[in-house]
């Protein structure tokens, strides 16, 4: 199967959430999920990896996004929007999705890595 997913992403720093003093850094990323495939599928579990701008690395295993196991029709998307917190201005996020087939066969779909900064920080 190639490459029937199209993820897009969106992030945000949130100010009001953060505290630079204290090393930390709200972020907020919103995801796009489309399926452009001829199979209807469902997404059933996430990976992250995620790695600040001091190396600190942190993995998150689940299931779904943001609580749920959407099932996409073809051309049908899904958007969500999550966040995390960083001890460092800058880090990146990067992962997959594993999604199922009808036919109970089951493939991953890639995140490419997307960058988490503070407006202003230049790297």
């Amino acid at each position: 199967m190639s490459d029937p997913i199209q993820i897009d992403v969106t992030t945000e720093y949130i100010k009001e959430q953060s505290e630079p003093e204290r090393s930390r850094f709200v972020y907020a990323y919103t995801i796009t999920i489309t399926n452009q495939g001829d199979k209807r599928v469902q997404l059933l579990t996430r990976h992250w990896i995620i790695t600040d701008s001091n190396a600190k690395v942190q993995e998150v295993h689940g299931d779904g996004v943001v609580g749920e196991q959407p099932i996409l029709n073809p051309g049908e998307h899904f958007q969500y929007t999550s966040g995390c917190v960083l001890d460092t201005p800058l880090g990146f996020m990067q992962g997959s999705y594993e999604f199922i087939t009808d036919e109970r066969v089951s493939f991953k779909a890639p995140i490419a890595p997307f960058k988490l900064s503070v407006p202003g920080v230049v790297h």
